[in-house]
C-alpha cells in the first residue's frame, strides 16, 4: 500500500508525492478526512488524483494512502430500488447518518452489510461448474430475481453448498479450484473500467419495442443497440429517457442522472415509486437501479457514475435479463472531463476538450450489446443504452454530439420548434435516422405483419414530399398546390398531429403495441388512398380535406387495445362510404 503526500491541489485535481509503488486508476483516500480519489496520471513518485468530492480545505503535506485496488462497485442483492451517487455510494444511507448534505469523506458500504437475504441454491455438491455458472437465486424484488453466479476467473467442483439467509459478505458455497478451495460470498466486486467478459456478441437484429409510435415505426432501437437523444434546453429530452425508462421492453433500467439538475433527479425519484409497471401493476422502482449525480456535485464524479451505471447494467445482462441504461446527459461528462484535461494541461482539442473524447465516448458505448453470456449453458442477455446529449443552444456541430454521432446507430434529434408547437415526442422525423432499421425489418414483418415494412416507406415518402411541398406553400400559398399536392399535405398532416404526436400522460395513448401503430398507418394511408381515388372520380377537393371521417381516424389512437380491431373496421367503413357519398354527390351535380 503506497502512501504520499500532497504537493498540490488544483479544484478536483490534486497531486501527490512518494506514490511511486501505486498504480494507474487505484483508489486512494485524501487527507485525514478520507476523501475519495483515483489515480489517473503517475510520473516518477508524483501521481495525479482525480478526487470525488469536495477538495476545498486541503493543502499541501496532508496525507494520501492507495488502497491498491481499482475503481469498483458491488454486485449483489440490494441493488434494484437503491439510490447511489456517482461512486456507488447509497444515498439513504448517507442521509441516515449525516443528514440532508452529503458530508465529506463519509464511509458507508454500497450494499447493506446487515439485511439478510433468502438464497436458493440450484447447483448441487459435485457439480462442476465454470465461471458464469448460476450457484443460486435470491428473490431482489416481485419482479427481479438475481441469479447468483460463479464470479469470473473461478472453475472448479462445488464442494459445499447451502440453502439459508445471508448478508451480502455471507459465503454461500465453497468451490475447489485449481489453486484451492475457495469460498463464494453473496456479492462481487468488478472494476468500473472494465466491461464485463461475455462469450459471444449476437447480431443486434431484435428491436427494443418502446410504444413510442415515432421509435417503433420510424427510428427503431435494436435489443443491445446504442442510441442518442441530442436536443436543446425545453425540447423533452428528459420525457423521452422517462418514457423509455417506463415502457421499453426492458426487464431492468438503470438511470444515470450525469450533471443534471437536482429537479429532473427529483422527478425521477417522485414519480418512478408511484408509477406502475405495465406488465405487472407492480411499482416501476422494483426493477430500477438510479445513480444520482446532480450538477452540484462534484464534477470529477460525473466521470465515474457513467462507467458505475453501466457495470450494474452488465452484471444484470449477465443474469441474462434485457437491460436499458439511461444517461443523463454524457454533455456534462463530457464537460468535466474538459475541466480535468484543463487542470492536467494536457493538449486541447476542438472547443478545449480532451482529444481523446472520441475514443472515451466510444469505449462506453461499445459495451452495450445483446451477448451470450459466460457459463456452461449461456444465457442470452441484452445492454440498451440510451444516451441524452445537450449541445449549447442546440447546435449539434459542436464536438461533444459529432463524436456521439459516429459511434451511435440511432440519432433521434430532438427540435426546440416541434417542442415549442406543443409537438411531442419532438422528435424530428426528417433529421433523425436509425441503421437499425434495416436489421429489424425482417422481425417485424415475421411478428407484426408482412406488410411492415411497406406501410412505414410510405409514410416515410408522404412525411419527406411534404416538407418539399412547404416550401412551395411558404413562397406561394396553398391554393397554388395542384389538387393530388393537397391531398398528400393533408395525409402528412394526419400522420404528424394523429400518429406521430403522443401524450405522455393519457392513460391509452402513453404506450401504444405494434399491431396498434400497424392499424394506425394503415389508416392514413387508406385515408390518402380513397381521397386520391375519390379525386381522380370527380369529388372537390376542399369536401376531401375536410370528411368528418378524418377526426374518427384521429381519435383512433386513444381506442382501447382490446378494441381496436372492430373500431378500426368501422373507420374504414365510414371512409369509404363518406368518399362514395361524394363522388355520387358531383356526379348528380355534374
Amino acid at each position: 500500500m503506497s502512501k504520499g503526500t500532497i504537493k498540490k491541489v488544483a479544484g478536483p485535481l490534486v497531486i501527490a508525492s512518494g506514490m511511486r509503488d501505486a498504480n494507474m486508476f487505484d483508489v486512494v483516500r485524501v487527507s485525514e478526512e478520507r476523501l475519495i480519489g483515483e489515480i489517473i496520471e503517475i510520473h516518477g513518485d508524483a501521481a495525479s488524483i482525480q478526487v470525488y468530492e469536495e477538495t476545498s480545505g486541503l493543502g499541501p503535506g496532508a496525507p494520501v494512502e492507495s488502497t491498491g485496488m481499482p475503481m469498483s462497485v458491488e454486485l449483489g442483492p440490494g441493488l434494484i430500488g437503491s439510490i447511489f451517487d456517482g461512486i456507488q455510494r447509497p444515498l439513504e444511507a448517507i442521509m441516515e447518518r449525516a443528514g440532508n448534505n452529503l458530508a465529506r469523506g463519509v464511509e458507508v458500504p454500497s450494499l447493506d452489510r446487515e439485511k439478510m437475504w433468502h438464497f436458493v441454491p440450484v447447483a448441487k455438491v459435485d457439480d462442476v461448474l465454470q465461471a458464469g455458472d448460476v450457484l443460486g437465486t435470491v428473490k431482489e424484488t416481485e419482479l427481479i430475481t438475481q441469479k447468483i453466479m460463479l464470479p469470473v476467473g473461478m472453475d472448479g467442483t462445488v464442494t459445499a453448498i447451502e440453502e439459508g439467509d445471508f448478508t451480502v459478505t455471507g459465503m454461500i458455497a465453497t468451490v475447489r479450484t485449481k489453486d484451492g478451495e475457495k469460498q463464494v460470498p453473496l456479492m462481487q466486486t468488478w472494476p468500473v473500467r472494465r466491461g464485463r467478459p461475455y462469450k459471444q456478441k449476437l447480431s443486434p437484429d431484435m428491436p427494443l419495442v418502446t410504444g413510442q409510435r415515432v421509435i417503433d415505426t420510424l427510428f427503431p432501437i435494436a435489443k443491445g443497440g446504442v442510441a442518442a437523444v441530442p436536443g436543446p434546453f425545453g425540447s423533452g429530452k428528459t420525457v423521452v429517457q422517462h418514457q423509455l425508462a417506463k415502457w421499453a421492453e426492458a426487464d431492468v433500467v438503470v438511470y444515470i442522472g450525469c450533471g443534471e439538475r437536482g429537479n429532473e433527479m427529483t422527478d425521477v425519484l417522485n414519480e418512478f415509486p408511484e408509477l406502475k409497471d405495465p406488465n405487472t401493476g407492480r411499482s416501476l422502482m422494483e426493477r430500477t437501479v438510479l445513480i444520482a449525480n446532480t450538477s452540484d456535485m462534484p464534477v470529477a464524479a460525473r466521470e465515474a457514475s457513467i462507467y458505475t451505471g453501466i457495470t450494474i447494467a452488465e452484471y444484470f445482462r449477465d443474469m441474462g435479463y434485457s437491460v436499458a441504461l439511461m444517461a443523463d446527459s454524457t454533455s456534462r461528462w463530457a464537460e468535466a472531463l474538459r475541466e480535468m484535461s484543463g487542470r492536467l494541461e494536457e493538449m486541447p482539442g476542438e472547443e478545449g476538450y480532451p482529444a481523446y473524447l472520441g475514443s472515451r465516448l466510444a469505449q462506453f458505448y461499445e459495451r452495450a450489446g445483446r451477448i451470450k453470456t459466460l457459463g456452461s449453458e449461456p444465457r442470452e442477455g441484452a445492454l440498451s443504452v440510451i444516451g441524452a446529449v445537450s449541445p449549447p443552444g442546440g447546435d449539434i456541430s459542436e464536438p461533444v454530439s459529432q463524436a456521439t454521432l459516429r459511434i451511435v446507430k440511432v440519432f433521434w434529434s430532438l427540435d426546440s420548434a416541434l417542442a415549442y408547437k406543443r409537438h411531442f415526442p419532438a422528435i424530428n422525423w426528417l433529421t433523425s435516422y436509425s441503421l437499425y432499421t434495416d436489421m429489424t425489418g425482417k422481425w417485424f414483418c415475421d411478428n407484426v405483419a408482412p406488410d411492415w415494412l411497406e406501410l412505414r416507406a410510405r409514410v416515410m415518402l408522404l412525411l419527406h414530399e411534404e416538407s418539399e411541398l412547404n416550401e412551395i406553400v411558404q413562397l406561394v400559398g396553398m391554393d397554388a398546390l395542384s389538387a393530388p399536392d393537397r391531398i398528400k399535405m393533408e395525409a402528412a398532416r394526419s400522420i404528424r398531429e394523429d400518429f406521430l404526436h403522443q401524450n405522455a400522460f393519457h392513460d391509452v395513448d402513453t404506450y401504444t403495441p405494434l399491431e396498434k401503430q400497424r392499424l394506425m398507418m394503415k389508416l392514413v394511408l387508406a385515408y390518402f388512398d380513397e381521397a386520391t381515388k375519390g379525386l381522380e372520380a370527380g369529388a372537390p377537393v376542399e369536401a376531401l380535406c375536410s370528411l368528418p371521417v378524418r377526426e374518427a381516424i384521429g381519435r383512433f389512437k386513444y381506442t382501447e387495445n382490446e378494441k381496436i380491431d372492430a373500431v378500426y373496421e368501422e373507420i374504414l367503413q365510414q371512409l369509404c362510404s363518406e368518399v362514395e357519398d361524394l363522388v355520387a354527390k358531383s356526379k348528380e351535380e355534374d
